[in-house]
């Protein structure tokens, strides 16, 4: 009786570690799938233009407090004739000198198809934000001469979609140089009582 029982459960260990083999192995497959797909296929990061900023309001006070109000105009594209894009989240802020001047604003997810384009338009603001003293006088001094160098970024998460593969979440930063006239606004077109709208057309970096 324990002989037979002793084989019964040699059986089950042996049909377990089956199972455990057969799962692994299809996990392998899938892996190098997915692997083959991609290399084939070779996906190619999203691009972005910042095409424009509507400026309605950028004051600088004392003590280094600054307040900033604008709208900017992205223009991405995914450049993929087989692969779709997935933008689950990304948030736009806008930075002076590596540092943060205003709240992030979040774009809704949505999907990019193949060799698609999307236009996002976001506002980003900040209220008597404290910045550096060494940023305050350099952004004076912009401002006295006229143009001031912003960075307008974008950080977030994005999945690739090839057929019906649809991969892990990657971080994505962009970063898109602003060189803003503020100092003579017939450099750009007066919207409304306050606002003045500069076309920038600026090409950003991309890391995916």
């Amino acid at each position: 009786m324990s002989k037979d029982c002793g084989n019964h459960g040699g059986g089950k260990e042996a049909a377990v570690r089956r199972i455990l083999t057969a799962v692994i192995a299809f996990i392998i497959i899938v892996l190098i799938t997915i692997f083959l797909v991609w290399a084939i296929l070779r996906p190619t990061k999203p691009r972005f233009v910042l095409q424009d900023a509507t400026v309605f309001a950028f004051n600088l006070s004392q003590p280094n407090l600054l307040t900033t109000n604008f709208q900017v105009t992205f223009a991405s594209r995914n450049p993929n004739s087989k692969i779709g894009i997935y933008y689950d989240r990304l948030h736009v802020y806008a930075t002076y000198r590596n540092q943060q001047i205003t709240l992030r604003t979040a774009i809704p997810p949505t999907y990019q198809g193949h060799k698609e384009d999307n236009i996002w338009s976001p506002f980003v603001y900040g209220t008597a934000v404290p910045i550096a003293p060494y940023n305050s006088v350099a952004l004076g001094d912009e401002q006295g001469r006229g143009f001031v160098g912003l960075m307008i970024r974008a950080d977030g998460r994005v999945r690739w979609k090839v057929g019906t593969l649809i991969t892990g979440k990657y971080h994505i930063h962009v970063r898109c140089p602003a060189y803003i006239n503020l100092g003579n606004k017939a450099a750009g077109v007066i919207v409304g009582d306050n606002a003045v709208k500069y076309t920038l057309v600026t090409k950003c970096s991309v890391n995916v």
